[in-house]
């Protein structure tokens, strides 16, 4: 009678502590899923700032530039030779810089994606291995139980 009572004991301990891994694992999961999430928001919430930031800056510098074309088609009317060459060398140095400027943003942008990329995949092979290791465990507490079952039936 002790003995049942003994292994009675081991087995509901043992449930218990299954439970308790059990519960502490999905907690883990629930967690990983949280923080994944708030990165995925945190990152989202960058991205359009960043394009927010990067379209009232093309808009204020085609603002700029209409300003500044304004202005020098005034002294073209009266300066029409010089002033023409100078306003074709200031549009083109503007160009370049707005080419070179929009060109290392889009750099800055796909450097960014990758880097999410990077951390996305990285959080999937963490996820991958939890999973697997409560795959492991609750396949040992189940051969663990099975075990305890047995010899509760030949004792």
């Amino acid at each position: 009678m002790e003995e049942k009572t003994i292994i009675q004991a081991v087995l509901q301990a043992l449930e218990q502590h299954s439970d308790k891994i059990s519960s502490k694992m999905q907690e883990m999961e629930q967690r990983l899923h949280h923080e994944m999430q708030t990165m995925e928001q945190r990152l989202h919430h960058e991205m359009q700032t960043m394009e927010q930031r990067l379209r009232s800056e093309m808009q204020e510098m085609g603002q700029q530039l209409r300003n500044e074309m304004q202005e020098m088609g005034q002294q073209l009317r009266s300066e029409m030779q010089e002033m023409g060459q100078q306003l074709r060398a200031e549009i083109h140095a503007v160009e370049t810089r707005l080419e070179a400027k929009i060109d290392s943003l889009r750099e800055e942008m796909q450097q960014m994606n990758r880097q999410l990329n990077e951390r996305i995949d990285h959080l999937e092979e963490e996820l991958t291995d939890t999973q697997a290791s409560i795959e492991v465990l609750t396949t040992k507490v189940l051969h663990h139980d099975r075990k305890l079952r047995q010899l509760t039936k030949q004792a």
